[in-house]
């Protein structure tokens, strides 16, 4: 069979002629896949969409950020990392924030779903998804876009969305930070009692006469050697008595005040953590940057219904021309058997 033999007819001449021969049925589907399409178009409501643009803040307590002195301290004005925007993400999308939202703006009524309907928290979730996106954009910040038939509630929502994430995160960390102080007042009170007890044992030797071991211990061998040398028997069996004492009960003192001056030491570290951990439960920081806030949109954004139209009419061309094409094929086939 030679090339002359065979007969193409996706070849482009032939087609623009096929198009013609049958350009009134060709006509008479696209007009009914225009009207068909124009109707399903006006019968989808309009949507209004606003945008929240927001940069997820370095996370750090406020005691790593301004009260630590150490190398690790952290800047709170620069921007997260990506592990930071993948967190906000994840805040953005949970359950609290999205819950949060249907109850503040009552979505049940809002999106029309029936709370006595079968399933109606999973229509009422599938709705928000579908009119609530959040994305990562190629600069590391995250869009937060909502669609809504109202303009108003689309910005009121998508504004409301990124300021619950701070309160969302506060939740969060102050669970963490009230066990983290308790651990360590804890801890800073037991510091605070073992001093007390020390001091105490301090106290009631200085009673006895051991106030500094060493100064005392060079004072009464001095006068003690003077006594004898004048013969003052008296001053001699006072002084022996406070040596006897200093004997004692010197070593015990000496080892107290160098316990002392330890658990001082660690006490100052202790009140530190105290401090920070404080801080931490009592304030917040924010944990992002809200480059762009959501406006009222002044016109709609869904459905392109010249797209919806368009797209429609045209797949339908050419599905009616292929089958059309086919179509012909085929009886040609069949005319010639």
């Amino acid at each position: 069979m030679t090339n002359n033999k065979i007969e193409n007819i996706f070849n482009s001449s032939n087609i623009l002629i096929f198009i013609y021969q049958k350009r009134r049925q060709l006509i008479l589907v696209c007009a009914l896949a225009f009207v068909i399409s124009l109707v399903v178009s006006l019968m989808i409501p309009s949507k209004f969409k606003s945008t929240v643009i927001l940069f997820p803040a370095s996370s750090s307590s406020i005691s790593q950020s301004l009260i630590t002195e150490s190398q690790q301290k952290k800047d709170i004005l620069k921007f997260g990392e990506e592990e930071e925007v993948d967190q906000l993400m994840q805040m953005l999308k949970s359950t609290e924030i999205r819950n949060r939202i249907i109850e503040k703006y009552d979505l049940f009524e809002h999106y029309k779903v029936d709370r006595d309907s079968r399933y109606p928290y999973s229509k009422i979730y599938k709705e928000y998804s579908s009119n609530v996106k959040i994305s990562k954009t190629e600069y590391m910040s995250i869009k937060i876009d909502v669609l809504d038939e109202d303009a108003e509630m689309a910005a009121l929502i998508a504004n409301d969305i990124a300021e619950l994430v701070d309160s969302t995160y506060a939740k969060i960390q102050n669970e963490r930070a009230q066990k983290a102080f308790s651990i360590v007042l804890k801890e800073f009170e037991a510091q605070k009692i073992k001093i007390k007890e020390i001091e105490d044992s301090l106290q009631a030797l200085s009673k006895i006469g051991v106030i500094e071991v060493k100064s005392q211990t060079e004072m009464y061998s001095e006068q003690y050697a003077i006594a004898i040398a004048q013969g003052n028997i008296r001053a001699t069996e006072e002084l022996g008595k406070k040596l006897d004492i200093l004997a004692t009960y010197g070593s015990i003192h000496s080892i107290l005040k160098e316990q002392m001056f330890e658990e001082v030491k660690k006490l100052s570290v202790v009140e530190a953590k105290y401090r920070e951990a404080k801080i931490d439960l009592e304030q917040t920081l924010p944990n992002k940057y809200i480059v762009d806030s959501a406006e009222k949109a002044e016109k709609k954004s869904y459905p392109i219904r010249w797209l919806i139209v368009g797209t429609s009419v045209t797949s339908t061309f050419l599905l009616a021309l292929l089958l059309l094409l086919i179509f012909d094929r085929e009886k040609k086939k069949y005319l010639k058997n």
